[in-house]
């Protein structure tokens, strides 16, 4: 699982409200503009939301290790 979130934050690891790939997810989930998650806006859904982006997470590790990743 922390194998997966470094390679999500792969080129954003000190900076990953910036991460492309997290701020789609975000988005996609809660309906929010990518654009308007800052720092704090970041941590505070990630903390908000925490049982479901490890549900996430796992189940990233589930696919790329079905279909290699």
């Amino acid at each position: 699982m922390i194998r997966r979130l470094w390679k999500l934050t792969k080129g954003y690891r000190l900076t990953p409200w910036k991460s492309p790939y997290l701020r789609w997810r975000l988005e996609t989930y809660l309906g929010i503009p990518a654009g308007a998650i800052g720092p704090g806006e970041f941590f505070r859904l990630i903390w908000k939301y925490r049982r479901e982006f490890l549900r996430y997470l796992r189940w990233a590790d589930r696919m790329a290790a079905r279909y290699g990743g």
